[in-house]
């Protein structure tokens, strides 16, 4: 990060009474991680500060200290809108463009005047902010929160339990519990650092992981024995759930995160999507191995994006027209590459 960007952020903050935190649709612990992170460390030093999430976020991250405080814009619209235009300063974290905040909040972060912060780890950021603190080369948000705040802004500034945990969460969750995208020497530090200030990273690990719904278990098992195809000979695999599937399993939001990456678990397979029906379209969660680029699949095939091995997107149609839209692409892919 630049020094004069700090110097504009401190210049900044001493005209700041109101800060506001936003994050993408459907968001992960990452996004919750950065979001809590960020209300804890300035809510601590007087501020008046508003998290905004698109949405409801899943149930095993409701155990951390503040996200009761978190506004739902799906619920309270014109107080999470209100929360954006009022601030004084913006954070927009874990995501590279307003429209990924979803068409109720995209409008109030353009048109926000609040001074702006991005910090986010996709690629190629669509958004004008005043601080642009962007790059791929980490593990998550929440390790270039955590160099943000604590490298950057207040190298001496200890840690608050709750601020740790919220970190924690944030990179074990956009890591695989620390299985992909961990390649960083500077993630282990950050780790060892967190552990260090007196957090439980085994009963962390238990609330996220071993917290889950009767739903989920019933919905994993319908995927893994009706809904999954491995295709090995063009090393890709793809598993899908139907909106009736949904209903009848008592989905709740949260219950399928991590199914995407069960395709990759065979040795066959270097590329995998998850498809979702939705009621007028279908999300996609695309994972790869190695050096399939699935942000470059994802932009291709299906106008979406994310990382070098993690992506998605969502398709306008039915779901069997965007599996066989997938079964397609990789076919393409499979022949070009012979070329």
């Amino acid at each position: 990060m630049k020094k004069q960007d700090i110097q504009l952020f401190n210049e900044a903050l001493k005209k700041t009474k109101k800060i506001a935190i936003v994050f993408h649709f459907n968001p992960d612990g990452d996004a919750v991680g950065c979001a809590l992170s960020l209300y804890h460390y300035f809510k601590d030093d007087g501020f008046d500060v508003s998290m905004v999430s698109p949405n409801t976020f899943p149930d095993f991250l409701h155990w951390m200290e503040g996200s009761d405080e978190i506004i739902i814009a799906q619920q309270h619209i014109n107080k999470a809108r209100k929360a954006i235009k009022d601030a004084d300063m913006l954070f927009i974290v874990d995501m590279n463009a307003p429209h990924r905040a979803g068409q109720d909040l995209e409008h109030a972060i353009v048109k926000a005047s609040a001074f702006k912060i991005l910090i986010d780890h996709h690629v190629q950021p669509e958004i004008d902010c005043d601080i642009m603190y962007s790059t791929n080369k980490t593990s998550s948000a929440s390790e270039l929160v955590y160099n943000f705040l604590y490298k950057y802004v207040t190298p001496k500034r200890k840690f608050t339990k709750a601020i740790a945990e919220a970190l924690y969460v944030g990179i074990i969750t956009d890591t695989g519990s620390v299985t992909y995208a961990c390649d960083y020497p500077s993630t282990y530090d950050v780790l060892r650092k967190l552990i260090a200030s007196g957090i439980n990273g085994e009963a962390i690990h238990r609330k996220v992981y071993d917290n889950y719904t009767e739903s989920r278990m019933r919905l994993l098992g319908l995927a893994l024995s009706q809904r999954f195809k491995v295709m090995p000979e063009l090393g890709a695999s793809y598993m899908y759930l139907t909106k009736q599937d949904l209903l009848d399993n008592n989905f709740q939001i949260g219950d399928t995160e991590g199914f995407v990456n069960y395709g990759l678990s065979l040795s066959t397979v270097q590329y995998t999507a998850f498809f979702t029906e939705r009621d007028n379209r279908v999300r996609v969660s695309f994972r790869s191995k190695g050096e399939v680029d699935v942000n470059l699949f994802a932009r291709k095939y299906y106008n979406g994006g994310g990382h070098h091995n993690a992506a998605g997107a969502f398709y306008n149609g039915t779901i069997e027209e965007a599996v066989a839209h997938f079964e397609a692409a990789a076919k393409e892919i499979k022949e070009s590459s012979k070329q």
